[in-house]
């Protein structure tokens, strides 16, 4: 029996958010970035679980323990005029990596862009995660080279939405 058929993907329940929240601090931490995490089990609750939410998650399960997820929302592109899908994390536990769980979890959200007639599905990957670009790539995913994000967060937005 392979992987493939021991390979689960659920969608995340608001009971799931520890869990959802455990990944997201190994996912910082692999980036470095473990010092920029606030979120908690109860605003995943309140935001990803509760009346406004705007994202979803789902969690890929190994022999029924989980083993990595993705976090994902709606966007639109205006020069297709279709909704898409913009894929926020993607996390696999670094013992479950190569066994095919990251491209499951990407071919669950493509399935779910085509059903909803989504014209695309896109994420941003950080430029020195080099094994993560060539997976991507690996997918016949593109780079957008010629775009670069731009963000405002804590008092650059609040200074912007006051002035």
């Amino acid at each position: 029996m392979n992987n493939e058929n021991k390979f689960l993907i659920k969608k995340a329940v608001k009971e799931d958010a520890s869990t959802i929240l455990f990944f997201i601090k190994q996912l910082a931490e692999y980036e470095n970035m473990s010092v920029d995490v606030t979120a908690t089990a109860e605003k995943l609750e309140d935001t990803l679980f509760g009346k406004n939410s705007n994202a979803e998650c789902v969690i890929g399960y190994y022999e029924n323990k989980p083993v990595g997820f993705a976090l994902f929302f709606q966007n639109y592109s205006t020069f297709l005029a279709k909704p898409g899908i913009y894929l926020e994390d993607l996390f696999v536990l670094p013992e479950m990596r190569g066994k095919g769980f990251g491209k499951l979890l990407l071919k669950h959200l493509a399935q779910l862009a085509v059903q909803r007639n989504c014209g695309r599905l896109e994420w941003s990957v950080l430029d020195w995660n080099t094994p993560a670009i060539d997976f991507y790539k690996s997918l016949e995913a593109k780079p957008m080279e010629e775009w670069t994000v731009f963000r405002l967060t804590g008092t650059s937005l609040t200074n912007l939405a006051n002035n």
